[in-house]
């Protein structure tokens, strides 16, 4: 149940960003507080107005933005929020977790965050099916994080396979069955 949960939406630089808003609506509506993280690719396929504006809190983009009040966000996210999604989650944010590397707001995010942490794959079906992205996906699992598997269909490129983002309603419906 997401009712008064607090969750932090990592989205990372692929074209299911766009499907962001409608999830971040779909998470207030059952009822969660929402705070987001993206990465500058993910600006290039949603704003940060359109998400402060339905999330209704400022959304975190950089590790060293200039603040009024000292407040290392990366952290503060992780003592603030019940679960952590990252939707959508590239081959490349995949394999920085799983690397332990720290170069971005949503990387240094994933690293502080100590309770649950869901990842809703995006990329090209044979993005999703090479053997090194797999293996970061089984390394990640063995600490904990759960995927919401992609979907079938026709992807972005034109192709057709496994690699669509989840509809946020699908998501919004796993997180409500998952106890966190």
């Amino acid at each position: 149940m997401l009712k008064n949960k607090k969750i932090v939406l990592g989205i990372s630089g692929g074209i299911a960003a766009y499907k962001c808003g409608e999830l971040v609506r779909q998470l207030i509506q059952a009822g969660a507080e929402v705070r987001v993280v993206m990465t500058k690719n993910a600006q290039q396929f949603i704003t940060v107005v359109t998400l402060q504006t339905l999330s209704r809190n400022k959304v975190y983009t950089e590790v060293f933005e200039p603040v009024g009040v000292w407040n290392p966000e990366h952290v503060s996210h992780s003592d603030w929020a019940d679960a952590m999604i990252v939707a959508p989650a590239t081959a490349n944010i995949i394999g920085k977790f799983a690397s332990g590397i720290a170069d971005d707001a949503l990387s240094t995010t994933f690293l502080a965050f100590d309770k649950p942490v869901f990842i809703a794959p995006a990329m090209n079906d044979k993005m999703y099916s090479h053997p090194i992205v797999q293996a970061n996906m089984d390394k990640l699992k063995s600490v904990g994080v759960t995927f919401i598997e992609p979907a079938y269909g026709e992807l972005a490129c034109g192709a057709v396979g496994k690699g669509r983002m989840e509809e946020p309603e699908n998501i919004v419906e796993f997180l409500n069955n998952t106890d966190f």
